[in-house]
């Protein structure tokens, strides 16, 4: 059995994810954190804000930052694009955006909100950096943007991005998804607005997880409105950072997991991950990129993370992760990701790509095995 679907989610966790959210659970100690003033209470908002500290301590986040929990990536960017975006805004995304960025800004495009795209180059899916100045506008707000692609495993020139924004004074929105726990992020300049990220990806963490790490001084809308345990008589949602973000409770066990994997990248080191990944990227690349009928998608002239996606021969995708899956025990990813956009920029919109995402429990043997198996199904096209 080998596990290859990692940009989906991380099936293998290090064992102190596991025990921390056991623990959460079965120590009877956590209770609802900021809902009372007794030890249970007061324990549970504690580990809340260590796992918070975590999170800013890896993306080199400030005092000008903080963090809000939510059960993934999706429901981060949500609130916080729906947040800041309204009628008249102006914001520019790119064709590398997972349907968590699309759908929310197609839905404020229904609203009023005007949205242009940055595009990508056929094949490689290389973003045309030079149509950020060509598409800015006077009422240009923000720009949202994937920092990795889920389908090509390329890492976007955030600084480029983030010069842009500066010069230009714009909000910058950034989708960690892919990124955050597998590539360097670093907020400590100030100019990133909001970083969205999940938990169970790179982070190691329990679904159910992630959150949005935001300036405190963002103007934001609440989109879920409840209980904060605070401010019980006011009408409308506290609109502080991160208080409007916070309606409900919080999944204390799931954070408690969360903090268990971000406590292991940091002590093992972001650079370790970093070079296990581009070690196995080697193998996989230099083992497939000369197949005759294997076609491997995405730019390798810059820094990725481990997500590679390809195609055999004329085959549908599916076909090649079902057989992968059937005669070698790979468990891929195959279809559109959820990139529509980036599909069609590279022109697989019909038959979708096979997509192979490793983590830090990949091996290398792993990766000869896949290897191997591509080798077998090549032959088989020809």
């Amino acid at each position: 059995m080998y596990y290859f679907d990692n940009a989906a989610t991380t099936a293998q966790k290090p064992q102190a994810v596991a025990q921390a959210v056991y623990d959460a659970l079965s120590g009877g100690l956590l209770g609802n954190p900021s809902r009372g003033a007794h030890a249970y209470s007061l324990r549970a908002y504690g580990l809340v804000l260590q796992a918070k500290e975590l999170i800013k301590t890896l993306f080199h986040a400030g005092e000008a930052y903080d963090v809000a929990f939510t059960h993934n990536s999706t429901a981060a960017l949500n609130m916080v694009l729906k947040g800041l975006l309204g009628a008249g805004d102006h914001v520019l995304t790119t064709t590398w955006e997972h349907n968590a960025v699309l759908r929310p800004l197609y839905q404020l495009e229904q609203q009023g909100t005007a949205v242009d795209f940055i595009g990508s180059e056929a094949g490689t899916g290389a973003l045309r950096y030079d149509e950020l100045e060509q598409k800015l506008r006077p009422s240009t707000k923000a720009v949202v943007c994937n920092h990795a692609s889920n389908v090509t495993g390329n890492v976007m020139d955030l600084e480029r991005i983030r010069a842009f924004c500066r010069n230009h004074s714009l909000m910058l929105v950034v989708d960690a998804s892919q990124s955050a726990g597998a590539y360097p992020i670093d907020l400590s300049d100030g100019v990133v607005t909001a970083l969205c990220f999940t938990g169970h990806k790179s982070l190691y963490g329990p679904g159910g997880t992630g959150g949005v790490c935001i300036r405190k001084d963002a103007e934001v809308r609440p989109y879920i409105t409840g209980g904060d345990g605070v401010h019980s008589f006011a009408r409308e949602q506290p609109k502080e950072i991160p208080g409007v973000f916070e309606a409900g409770t919080a999944n204390v066990a799931g954070i408690a997991g969360l903090a268990a994997g971000v406590q292991v990248l940091l002590d093992e080191g972001l650079e370790a991950a970093v070079r296990h990944q581009d070690r196995l990227g080697r193998i996989f690349t230099e083992g497939i990129r000369d197949l005759p009928n294997v076609t491997l998608y995405g730019d390798f002239s810059g820094p990725r993370v481990g997500v590679y996606a390809l195609n055999v021969g004329d085959a549908d995708s599916a076909l090649v992760s079902d057989i992968l899956w059937d005669q070698y025990g790979m468990a891929t990813r195959s279809g559109f990701h959820c990139a529509p956009l980036m599909h069609e920029q590279l022109h697989t919109e019909r038959r979708g790509a096979v997509r192979f995402s490793f983590s830090r429990f990949t091996t290398e043997d792993d990766v000869a095995a896949a290897v191997r198996a591509l080798q077998d199904i090549a032959a088989m096209e020809t």
